[in-house]
C-alpha cells in the first residue's frame, strides 16, 4: 500500500470490520468483547511488514496497556526497518554485498536469524528458502502494489539453475558471505513470526498476562481473555469471513499462508507470492495452509513452517508437516477441498456445519 496507516490507539472500541478483512486470521473474540464495551480490552493498530498489525491487551489499565502496546509497535517498526528486502535496510545492504561477492559485517541479531532460518530451510529440504529473493523480485512482489507481470522464461530458468540456498551463506566472526552470488535474502516468510515472539517477550517482561498479537494473520496468544481462552477465526480463502474458529491457549500461535492476499491475476490464472524454488513459478493448486504451533519459537514456526506445506501441495503437504514437526495443520486445495490432521480437527469448529474435511493421521 502506498498510504501507510497511522497507528490507532483505542480502548473499549469495536474492531473495524473493513480493516479486519485484510488479515489472514480474524481475532473473533476481540471483535465481540470490544463491541460489548464492558471489559478492559485495549487495542492498538498499525501498518508494518506490509500488513495490518494489532495488539490487544486485556485486564490492564489504559495507560499501562498503551505503554506496553507502544513498546511493541516500536519494536515492530525497528524490525521492519532492519529486514526490508527492497528498501534501504541491514538486509538489503547484505544482499548487495552478496551480489558483489563480498562479505559484510552484520548484527548479532541478524546472525541468529539467518542461522535459524538456515536450520528451518534444511529441515524442510529447501521448501522454505529465504535465499530466493531474486525470484520474488522477478515476479514483481518486491513492491507495495502488485502489477501483473510475466517474467522471461529464460530468466526463471537461470535463477532455478543458480539454485540459491541458505547453505550458501557462511558467517565467520560476525561477517556474512555467500558462495553463490544469486543468493538474495527475503525474510518475508520469517520476520512476522520473529516479531510475534519478540512482542510476547516484551509484553511478558512488562508483566502483561493477557494479550493477543496479530500480524497480518499470524496470531500469538498470551494468557486468557478473562475466564475464557482467546478465540480466533481462520479466514476463508475465497469468501469474506471465517472458514473455522478455535480457542488459542497461552503461548500458542497460529499462522496461515494463502494465495489470496499477495497475488495478481493474468487472464484466469492466479499468481501468488509463494514461489516454488524448484520450478521458479508461484505455487498453484493450493489456496491456503494453516498451522498451529506452541513453545518458545511459536511465532517463528507459525510463519516459516507453513511455507513448506504450501509449496509441497495437496499430495505432499502431510509429509512436509511431519518433517516440520507440525501435528496440527490444515490445507485448502485449489478446488476448495479441506485436508487436515486429526489433531487439528479436534480443535477446529467450522462455520459451515456441512463441511466434510478429509482428515489425515
Amino acid at each position: 500500500m502506498k498510504v501507510v496507516l497511522s497507528r490507532l490507539r483505542r480502548a473499549f472500541h469495536c474492531y473495524a470490520a473493513q480493516r479486519a478483512k485484510v488479515c489472514l486470521l480474524i481475532p473473533a473474540i476481540c471483535l465481540l468483547s470490544a463491541c460489548e464495551g464492558k471489559e478492559p480490552l485495549y487495542q492498538e493498530q498499525g501498518y508494518v511488514f506490509g500488513t495490518l498489525v494489532d495488539v490487544s491487551i486485556y485486564g490492564e489499565t489504559e495507560p499501562r496497556s498503551r505503554q506496553a502496546a507502544s513498546e511493541v509497535m516500536q519494536e515492530f517498526q525497528r524490525l521492519h526497518n532492519m529486514l526490508h528486502a527492497w528498501q534501504p535496510s541491514e538486509l538489503s545492504e547484505l544482499n548487495a554485498a552478496f551480489a558483489r561477492g563480498e562479505s559484510k559485517a552484520i548484527s548479532a541479531e541478524l546472525v541468529a536469524m539467518l542461522q535459524d532460518a538456515a536450520q528451518l530451510s534444511q529441515q524442510s529440504q529447501g521448501m522454505f528458502n529465504p535465499a530466493i529473493g531474486g525470484l520474488v523480485q522477478l515476479w514483481g512482489f518486491h513492491a507495495d502494489e502488485f502489477k501483473p507481470v510475466q517474467p522471461d522464461e529464460k530468466q526463471i530458468r537461470q535463477w532455478v539453475a543458480a539454485n540459491p540456498q541458505m547453505s550458501d551463506i557462511t558467517i565467520v566472526q560476525g561477517r556474512a558471505q555467500s558462495a553463490n552470488k544469486s543468493v538474495q535474502l527475503d525474510l518475508g516468510g520469517y520476520a512476522k513470526g520473529y516479531a510475534l515472539d519478540r512482542a510476547a517477550e516484551l509484553l511478558r517482561k512488562q508483566g502483561i498476562h493477557s494479550a493477543l498479537i496479530n500480524i497480518g494473520g499470524n496470531v500469538l496468544s498470551i494468557g486468557r481473555h478473562g475466564k475464557r481462552p482467546w478465540r480466533v477465526g481462520i479466514q476463508h480463502p475465497r469468501k469474506s469471513g471465517a472458514l473455522a474458529a478455535l480457542d488459542l491457549h497461552d503461548g500458542e500461535a497460529i499462522g496461515t499462508s494463502g494465495d489470496y492476499q499477495r497475488y495478481f491475476m493474468l487472464g484466469n490464472v492466479r499468481y501468488c507470492h509463494l514461489i516454488d524454488p524448484r520450478s521458479g513459478y508461484p505455487m498453484q493448486g493450493v489456496q491456503a495452509v494453516t498451522v498451529l504451533t506452541r513453545g518458545a519459537r511459536a511465532g517463528v514456526l507459525s510463519d516459516a513452517a507453513s511455507k513448506p506445506l504450501f509449496i509441497s501441495g495437496a499430495r505432499g503437504w502431510r509429509a512436509a508437516a511431519g518433517q516440520m514437526n507440525l501435528p496440527e495443520a490444515m490445507l485448502v486445495d485449489g478446488q476448495g477441498n479441506i485436508h487436515l490432521t486429526t489433531a487439528l480437527q479436534k480443535r477446529l469448529e467450522f462455520t459451515d456445519k456441512y463441511i466434510r474435511p478429509q482428515v489425515e493421521q
